[in-house]
């Protein structure tokens, strides 16, 4: 593969920016699993796994929000 200096540089910006939506979603994982999860252990989390644990995140909230039942 052969990029420009140009292509390379919107290639390293658009890693920047997946890197640090990783990190956000792994500290936001952690901050909602509270201490259930270190964020080292959740660096070594497939995408699979991630998206599981996202979903039943949500699913908890709805529950939450539903009871009326304090979250926070």
């Amino acid at each position: 593969m052969t990029l420009t200096n140009e292509e390379i540089v919107d290639l390293i910006a658009q890693y920047d920016k997946e890197s640090k939506a990783i990190r956000k979603e792994l500290l936001q994982m952690c901050w909602y699993m509270r201490g259930g999860i270190s964020y080292e252990d959740a660096f070594m989390l497939s995408n699979e796994e991630r998206e599981l644990i996202g979903k039943i995140i949500e699913s908890n909230l709805e529950t939450t929000k539903e009871s009326g039942l304090p979250f926070f």
